[in-house]
């Protein structure tokens, strides 16, 4: 009896629930480890910009996806870490206390927009983020003295206990460390107390008020966190393009990040990644299309936007779970085979909750 009681408690904190987990993640691990000798420098880059971006979207998936709360001005804590690691670097900070000092700060500014995002709610909350991000890149082109204005700020390579990690290989072995240890700190918030009260707070505040769940503290804490691990996103994004200025972390860039959580699969660890993936691979693929496409069409100066469009209304329409859902549906039909029902995964009517409900 001791013995079946410890063996189901092992498997209730276990993060692997069974050994097919274990398997493909291991072998997961071992490819992306081994990536440095196996891809060419340009393929390593991009997958670098897929872990330093999929940082990014677990803290916008912690605020969107499990907590509710959508924000349009991410890419002003994206620019905050950005510019704090720039500044720290170039002043002769070592790197883990500069990394630090842009994750605490980026959560300080998350702070102090989370206190007014307080009273407000839904697309006036978005609009309140947007705002914010407006004045954070204007603060970014005007304090010439610290940031470099418009003309941008180039960052020093950055050095970890005096030795140089700004080589490709060594720099995404950082972020693909510092990744994993991102992703392994949000799955187990979500599956604490505190993880608990955020799902609670984005099904229903009103039920999740009842339950003793004090609203503002706990909406605070997840601005708090998303700006953290957006700030050390930024951080690493600003070493490794080596120049920040302004204009990249613009609206754009802002609805770049929604779009990526949003296509990834809200309210699931592995849409942040599956939607940085997507947000990589995009442009790559527009680009090869180009060629294909009449030239009055291809060379057009808005293709990229109308794609992630009509990319963006595709899932609203067919697919709201994004990438991860139909994964978990091609995952579901692979296995019943060969005893799939035609029509298992027809989409059920859903009902929009009033303003009095949510």
């Amino acid at each position: 009896m001791r013995f079946i009681f410890k063996t189901s408690y092992a498997q209730d904190i276990a993060l692997a629930r069974h050994g097919g987990h274990v398997f493909w993640y291991s072998l997961l691990g071992a490819g992306l480890i081994a990536a440095p000798w196996l891809l060419p420098e340009y393929w390593l880059a991009q997958l670098t910009f897929v872990l330093i971006y999929g940082i990014v979207g677990l803290g916008l998936m912690l605020l969107a996806g499990f907590t509710g709360q959508f924000s349009i001005g991410h890419a002003a804590f994206l620019g905050t870490g950005a510019y704090t690691q720039a500044v720290l670097a170039n002043a002769g900070v070592p790197f883990p206390l500069a990394l630090a000092a842009a994750a605490a700060l980026s959560a300080a500014v998350g702070v102090v927009v989370g206190l007014p995002a307080l009273r407000v709610k839904g697309i006036y909350l978005g609009i309140a983020t947007l705002a914010f991000g407006f004045i954070v890149e204007e603060v970014f082109a005007r304090w010439e003295r610290v940031t470099g204005g418009n003309s941008g700020l180039h960052v020093k390579s950055p050095t970890l206990f005096g030795l140089e990690i700004g080589s490709s290989e060594n720099f995404y072995i950082v972020c693909l460390l510092i990744a994993v240890l991102c992703t392994f700190a949000i799955l187990n918030l979500l599956r604490s107390p505190t993880g608990r009260a955020f799902v609670a707070i984005r099904d229903s505040e009103i039920s999740a008020q009842s339950m003793g769940i004090h609203l503002a503290r706990y909406k605070t804490l997840s601005f708090a966190v998303s700006a953290a691990l957006a700030g050390l996103g930024g951080a690493l994004y600003a070493h490794k393009l080596s120049f920040i200025s302004p204009d990249q972390f613009n609206i754009l860039q802002s609805i770049d990040l929604l779009l990526m959580v949003v296509i990834g699969g809200l309210g699931s660890v592995h849409g942040a990644f599956l939607g940085a993936i997507f947000l990589i691979a995009m442009p790559q693929l527009i680009a090869l299309g180009k060629d294909w496409l009449p030239e009055a069409i291809g060379q057009a100066p808005g293709l990229q936007g109308l794609v992630y469009g009509l990319v963006l209304i595709g899932f609203v329409l067919f697919e709201p779970l994004g990438l991860f859902g139909r994964w978990l549906k091609i995952r579901t039909y692979l296995q019943l085979f060969p005893f799939y029902r035609r029509g298992l995964f027809k989409r059920q009517k859903s009902f929009t909750k009033s303003d009095r409900l949510k």
